[in-house]
């Protein structure tokens, strides 16, 4: 005798979801408590910069949510190669959450280096390489979210973001090399150059406020883009019961 989903006690039916959902919800919140606690040490507990005043700690926002931007981007990408190399709608799902949560933490890059800006160039922003290509890099993932939401057939939409979502990360190496490519405003990542190493940038309690920082941001969107995967998933699984896309 085969049984219906739809005959299932309603416990059953919810029962393997709950486990899961504990589990998201405790990443979220341990990633927001780590993001209040990497500011909250960045205020009190880390010294202002010489020269730049308390408009540095802006640093502690702005580099790491380029590099949580990066990570979420990244994402996108390998979902969008595994998705047109396997046709697997798991991996497409992977994509467009990713790039979700990457087009947050561009938004909040954007946003808030200008704020930094003004008071350091004495200008909110300038049409040089880097700022314009980092704006361009927001343009096409806004452009991958319409165009996902355009298209009906799932295939055809899956396919065609995913080489859009792979254009848009190639510009992301670009974006690095572009301080020393051209003569911009923008300073060069202090913490790469291979004398950071020896002589550091920073001192001991500014870098370990940037690395407190970085990790936060990174666990947030890690915790972000598992929780827009699982809506993903259970969005899918409703549809294919209903019979939407059929």
């Amino acid at each position: 005798m085969t049984t219906s989903p739809m005959t299932l006690p309603a416990d059953a039916r919810v029962a393997p979801d709950a486990a899961p959902k504990r589990i998201f919800g405790w990443l979220f919140a341990v990633a927001i408590l780590a993001v209040m606690g990497a500011y909250v040490r960045a205020i009190y507990f880390t010294p202002i910069e010489a020269q730049q005043g308390a408009v540095q700690k802006i640093y502690y926002l702005h580099v790491p949510a380029w590099i949580a931007c990066y990570l979420a981007y990244g994402l996108v990408a390998i979902g969008s190669v595994i998705n047109l190399w396997l046709h697997d709608e798991r991996a497409d799902r992977l994509a467009a959450s990713a790039a979700e949560v990457g087009i947050l933490f561009n938004t909040v890059g954007l946003t808030v280096g200008p704020v930094w800006a003004k008071p350091i160039w004495g200008t909110w922003w300038t049409w040089d390489a880097r700022l314009t290509s980092t704006l361009f890099l927001w343009f096409i993932f806004a452009a991958y979210l319409v165009l996902r939401g355009a298209i009906e057939s799932p295939a055809m939409r899956a396919r065609f973001s995913a080489v859009l979502a792979i254009l848009g990360v190639l510009l992301i190496p670009f974006i690095h090399l572009s301080v020393y490519l051209f003569r911009t405003l923008h300073p060069m990542p202090i913490m790469l150059q291979p004398q950071a190493l020896v002589n550091p940038p920073l001192s001991p309690e500014m870098e370990t406020t940037f690395l407190v920082s970085s990790l936060a941001f990174l666990l947030l969107c890690v915790a972000l883009v598992v929780s827009r995967y699982r809506l993903a998933t259970l969005r899918a699984a409703a549809d294919d019961a209903e019979g939407v896309g059929q």
